[in-house]
């Protein structure tokens, strides 16, 4: 019998049987405070029913791990598709959207979805949560994958397997129920302690703890701007034929991505347009039009292609960008891990910004400052403005929704429009992307490109970015007159050819490189397009560079 050694954080050397699996190892217990997963030597994350034979060095991830979260939210998906397919058949789950901090979904083929097929669900999601079944990671050919899909009628599934180039593919099996996941689950149904599931104008939301949440629910707030963003996109992927990667790649291989590009593009001018139309109807009221969204959510082309809208209707838009009110970088506020806090609206003047602004509608000349971001510092410029009749001021940044920006203007002399980026696609009806994916890719690009700024650096950064836009952006959404989603259907397809290779660059000793294998393993499901269609103005353009607007 032959022994080997684990070391785990904080020096704690167990030793165990070669053989022995993680969970074995950790010596842990099936709760919702207890490891879900683990990673393995930096390198590879792994669910507990991994078999070591070797020396390792374990990292056991928990609810309070970004990782974990996702884990437990994943199976619980698993168990809801598994507890439908038990109680009807030939029912289809397909979610769509992430929603108020849960997941919004439909079931088709139950003839319409009801309170007590809803409460029905969650009776055998408990049965099936209490008898703490085994869910086991089953490793099969492609083509054996295949046939369960086929057997399964899970053509979504075979969909995205066209492009998957693997000899073998990783199913998950609870009994005699299969799914595929891209990303670790964990080991039985018993964990599954928490959750919420209720039903949702036609379809159901299904809630989860949080990262973070202290093993509480997030509050549900409906959200009926959401909701007509939702219907927007569900429009557009009805009008081109797409619903997921797989759709999406079949058009980048039979060169029908231009089709595409020009609805979804024609769709961004028409809700511009929408949006500038409603501010003149209001023109004789508002003096500041204050546009805000989480980060890399596209404000700043938006900003840009809202002033031409308004100028075509004799308005004299002048854009403020809140970023050129950024603190010198030496007084940035730090977080609690001693890293700059670069997204918190402390990192901003606002002091100044509102002086500002307030000057300008007064009828004063200001000199507008410059941030360069190179430098980490402001730059002197002369840039004197002073409005003129039909002016109308538009402030642009993540918190330009914030109640201490311009308080000394009221309410009915605003107009709030809030830039989201909410995702379009999902990889198939069980594997959502969260929004927060596409807005990472998409600062990594940018960052790297603008702000000289490495992908390391980006990822590290990103739980503070998330937990800033979590406490500070999103609790505004609601209050807006206005919203704009900024993705495209096509985008993945896009960035793919500028985001691999920062992602690759994350070298296996980095603290990121989990992150960033993970984000790669998303990027790669989608086949990379051509990008000669996409229009000057594009917000793609802001992120990928070669804008109209760029200075």
């Amino acid at each position: 019998m032959e022994f080997k050694k684990a070391c785990l954080p904080g020096g704690d050397i167990r030793e165990f049987e070669e053989g022995a699996s993680i969970f074995e190892i950790l010596g842990c217990k099936k709760d919702i405070d207890e490891p879900f997963i683990a990673i393995l030597d930096g390198e590879e994350v792994e669910d507990l029913s991994k078999k070591i034979h070797y020396d390792v060095n374990i990292k056991p991830l928990r609810m309070k791990d970004d990782l974990g979260a996702s884990a437990y939210l994943r199976t619980l998906i698993f168990v809801f598709v598994k507890a439908v397919k038990n109680l009807y058949p030939d029912a289809k789950v397909i979610l769509k959207n992430s929603f108020s901090r849960g997941l919004y979904g439909e079931i088709e083929n139950i003839e319409g979805i009801s309170e007590e097929k809803v409460k029905s669900i969650k009776e055998k999601m408990n049965e099936i949560i209490e008898s703490d079944l085994e869910i086991e990671k089953i490793k099969f050919k492609k083509s054996e994958a295949v046939k369960i899909f086929e057997d399964n009628g899970m053509e979504d599934k075979l969909q995205g397997l066209k492009y998957i180039d693997l000899p073998y593919i990783s199913l998950y099996k609870c009994g005699e129920f299969y799914d595929y996941f891209y990303g670790v689950m964990l080991i039985s149904t018993g964990y599954l302690k928490i959750y919420d599931l209720f039903k949702n104008g036609e379809g159901f939301i299904l809630m989860s703890p949080r990262k973070g949440s202290n093993f509480t629910l997030p509050e549900f707030k409906d959200s009926p701007n959401l909701v007509k963003i939702f219907e927007e996109t569900q429009r557009v992927s009805d009008i081109v034929g797409v619903s997921n990667i797989g759709d999406l790649n079949d058009k980048v291989i039979s060169k029908g991505i231009n089709d595409i590009i020009l609805v979804s593009e024609s769709l961004h001018e028409k809700k511009i347009g929408l949006i500038a139309d409603k501010i003149f109807s209001c023109k004789e009221k508002i003096k500041l039009v204050m546009v805000a969204g989480p980060s890399s959510s596209g404000k700043t082309t938006f900003s840009k292609r809202l002033s031409i809208q308004l100028r075509l209707l004799g308005l004299k838009p002048y854009i403020i960008s809140l970023e050129d009110y950024s603190i010198d970088r030496r007084y940035i506020p730090v977080d609690e891990e001693g890293k700059y806090n670069f997204e918190a609206i402390e990192a901003y003047d606002i002091e100044l910004l509102n002086e500002h602004i307030k000057s300008l509608l007064d009828g004063e000349e200001v000199n507008i400052p410059r941030f360069d971001f190179i430098k980490g510092s402001r730059v002197e410029e002369d840039r004197k403005y002073k409005m003129k009749d039909n002016t109308i001021l538009i402030v642009e940044g993540m918190h330009a929704l914030n109640k201490v920006l311009v308080e000394s203007v009221q309410r009915e002399n605003k107009f709030k429009i809030y830039v989201s980026a909410l995702t379009q696609l999902n990889i198939d009806n069980h594997n959502i992307i969260e929004p927060k994916d596409v807005r990472r890719c998409r600062r990594l690009i940018k960052d790297n490109k603008v702000k000289g700024v490495n992908p390391e650096e980006v990822l590290s950064i990103w739980s503070n970015v998330d937990k800033v836009e979590t406490e500070s952006v999103f609790p505004y959404q609601e209050e807006a007159d206005a919203m704009f989603n900024s993705t495209v259907m096509y985008e993945m397809s896009i960035l793919r050819k500028y985001v691999e290779p920062l992602l690759e660059s994350v070298s296996k000793e980095s603290p990121s490189y989990i992150e960033a294998r993970r984000l790669l393993d998303i990027i790669l499901c989608f086949k990379e397009a051509e990008e000669k269609f996409i229009p000057q103005n594009s917000i793609i353009k802001e992120f990928i560079g070669k804008s109209c607007f760029e200075d």
